[in-house]
């Protein structure tokens, strides 16, 4: 919910970044206490999240650290990012492929995360690109990737990964089956979604909506043309970011020998179909809406 108040002292709109002046009338969250003038609400971001507890979030920690206390339990930098992302990236040739300013990421990371809850918005950021690096340092920089270590293995096998005796891992089989005679090795696509489906709902309740709503966000990216952003491209970015290893410390080896295994469970991830994501971040609409 929200509400009308009139301004006291001026204070710049957390949508366009302009100044309400003194005087004017403007529109406060109930919920993440976020302030606009009254022509931005309809820009306002979706899903709104309530304010965290303390002020300022740690400089580290596990994604549940910055997810707000009612669901969907994504974190609000990573809603501002989308948001911001959507409105205005989606004609940007290699999005999350192009590289932002670094120095600028760093610095728009550490504004968010001083923020806390209460954003600059990221409208005054001029490339898009620095937006999207933000995101992904943002979630390079967790303690435990979305996909948590002790459920790593799991989503490995789930999208079509195995150990072997050996140790070394492989394209997983189903067992031989006998039809008409002939015998069919096959990897079985449904078997894959059906566990990949149970592991998913395994996550700890924040990676889970996080990731859903990241997936939802990529599938958008993934469908415009503009992008040049298929699936293939977006699993190759996002593998090493979003599943990571299974140790926080892994070998050489272990990085090199995961990297593909990383962007085939992104790839089968994004092969879900949409509604399988929504019913993880549109639950509570109430959470998601500004009204």
């Amino acid at each position: 919910s929200c509400c009308l108040l009139q301004v006291i002292r001026p204070e710049p709109c957390g949508v366009c970044g302009s100044r309400i002046r003194f005087g004017k009338t403007a529109i406060k969250c109930c919920q993440c206490q976020l302030l606009l003038h009254t022509k931005c609400r309809e820009h306002c971001p979706n899903p709104c999240a309530p304010r965290p507890r303390h002020h300022a979030w740690p400089r580290e920690g596990v994604l549940a650290d910055f997810a707000p206390s009612t669901r969907p339990l994504v974190p609000l930098l990573v809603v501002q990012c989308v948001t911001e992302v959507e409105t205005r990236g989606l004609t940007e040739t290699g999005l999350y492929r192009v590289p932002g300013a670094e120095q600028l990421v760093q610095e728009w990371k550490r504004r968010l995360l001083r923020a806390g809850g209460v954003l600059p918005a990221l409208s005054s950021v001029t490339d898009i690109h620095v937006v999207c690096g933000v995101l992904k340092d943002f979630l390079r920089g967790l303690k435990e990737p979305l996909v948590t270590f002790s459920l790593h293995p799991a989503f490995l096998s789930a999208a079509g990964e195995q150990r072997s005796q050996g140790g070394a891992w492989g394209k997983k089989r189903l067992p031989l089956i006998v039809i008409s005679n002939a015998t069919t090795d096959i990897l079985d696509d449904a078997a894959c979604d059906t566990a990949l489906r149970h592991v998913v709902s395994k996550l700890p309740p924040a990676n889970r909506d996080t990731l859903a709503f990241l997936m939802l966000h990529l599938l958008k990216v993934s469908c415009s043309p503009d992008c040049k952003m298929d699936v293939l491209n977006l699993s190759r970015v996002f593998g090493p970011t979003l599943v990571g290893h299974s140790s926080a410390n892994p070998t050489p080896l272990t990085i090199m020998e995961d990297t593909p295994r990383q962007c085939k469970v992104v790839a089968r991830l994004l092969s879900l179909p949409p509604d399988f994501w929504r019913g993880f971040v549109e639950t509570e609409q109430e959470n998601l809406v500004l009204t």
